[in-house]
């Protein structure tokens, strides 16, 4: 399936997460993100177990809004290029432990299956670190699928969830996002 032209700007929600050295490479990894596009917005950051992984350090995540003119598979291909620029190492296991986590989670109200990315994330409607982040940046916005608000996602997850700002890091990626990139 050949994806969808693109001509004008839309909104890019992209997750953010590491459990390799997360106060490094979190700034890092959004100081190499102003190629994409103008930046809206960035959630806090919130620390979480490991999904699948229990006995792996803890993840930080967050998210960041970017308006783009991009096509999908662009931005996927700049965002893995970050990720093994900041030495991420890709294995079988969806669960190993990371310098650096990447994903295009929702492009404006576009629908995509292909076998590289599929929009938006299934993931953000089963995991409250995707969610809650996600949903800080624009909480009124709609899912295109569900055509839920973003928030009623993030407060059905949230419940359940083991999340803990860290005020600490959150300060460190607001300044990356607002320094010109290096």
């Amino acid at each position: 399936m050949k994806e969808p032209p693109k001509t004008s700007l839309e909104w890019a929600f992209i997750s953010i997460g590491s459990n390799i050295s997360p106060e490094k490479y979190l700034p890092l990894a959004i100081s190499k993100l102003h190629p994409l596009g103008k930046f809206l917005k960035t959630s806090c950051v919130y620390q979480n177990p490991a999904v699948g992984r229990p006995e792996q350090e803890d993840f930080l995540n967050a998210a960041v809004l970017l308006d783009t003119a991009l096509p999908p598979l662009e931005i996927r291909n700049h965002l893995r290029k970050i990720e093994k620029d900041l030495d991420r190492v890709r294995t079988e296991d969806k669960f190993a432990a990371r310098t650096i986590d990447l994903d295009l989670c929702i492009l404006g109200k576009q629908i995509l299956d292909l076998a590289e990315i599929t929009l938006p994330d299934p993931d953000l409607l089963t995991r409250a670190h995707l969610a809650v982040t996600i949903a800080e940046l624009a909480p009124d916005f709609h899912h295109p699928i569900t055509g839920e608000a973003l928030w009623r996602i993030a407060d059905r997850l949230r419940a359940g969830a083991n999340l803990t700002l860290r005020e600490d890091v959150t300060k460190q990626i607001q300044q990356a996002a607002q320094a010109p990139s290096a």
